[in-house]
């Protein structure tokens, strides 16, 4: 299967599938940023030619409803451009994968015998490629989720603390959702831990409580 070659954040893309691992490895980094960012290329030329003759299978589409395909089925973590849709797909039609027909004034695009030959011999991979982008999309999403939490939980937290000055405030705020981290993966490091060793966390925790309450 020939390659069309485009540029991705990590520069020039080649070789089969040569780049998957690190793509995923830069999401679980959070190398794009925070959340919400829009990222517009992340799979090499022909993971996406794969995901997209994975998507044709189950039904013909246009170009955009692919996109919306990819968007919706990552949670919003990875919107191709029609720059790089529309040359891949135009790819599939030259090599004979996939076959194009004129609906008003888009073209819509369905998945060939070869197209679907090709797509067998390498449906795991193709699976798998899908799944991770699903797995990274609902992490990036429970990411701003509790990130959209932290930061309301915050805000209610700071109610008493009207007449302070805003600089002050603002210290004891960061202070407090650094210690909410902290404490989280405190937690987090004991789930493992001996059933004693949980005992006590637990009892560190009942104190902590009682005394923040006054009790």
């Amino acid at each position: 299967m020939r390659r069309f070659r485009a540029e991705g954040p990590f520069g020039r893309e080649s070789g089969r599938f040569g780049h998957r691992h690190r793509f995923m490895g830069a999401v679980r980094r959070g190398s794009f940023g925070g959340p919400g960012l829009r990222a517009a290329k992340m799979l090499s030329s022909e993971d996406l030619q794969l995901i997209m003759l994975a998507l044709l299978k189950d039904s013909p589409r246009h170009g955009y409803d692919i996109i919306k395909s990819l968007q919706e089925h990552s949670s919003g973590l990875y919107t191709p451009s029609p720059g790089v849709v529309y040359p891949a797909l135009t790819y599939l039609e030259e090599a004979g994968l996939a076959l194009s027909e004129t609906e008003g004034s888009k073209r819509r695009y369905r998945i060939t015998e070869a197209g679907l030959e090709h797509l067998t011999k390498n449906l795991a991979t193709a699976d798998e490629l899908l799944a991770q982008l699903a797995r990274m999309g609902q992490k990036m999403a429970q990411f701003q989720r509790q990130y959209a939490e932290d930061e309301a939980a915050g805000e209610e937290w700071g109610g008493t603390a009207r007449d302070q000055e805003k600089q002050e405030w603002r210290q004891v705020r960061a202070q407090f959702q650094e210690l909410k981290h902290e404490f989280k993966l405190a937690l987090f490091e004991k789930l493992h831990a001996s059933i004693e060793e949980k005992r006590r966390v637990l009892d560190i925790l009942r104190g902590a409580i009682a005394q923040i309450r006054g009790k």
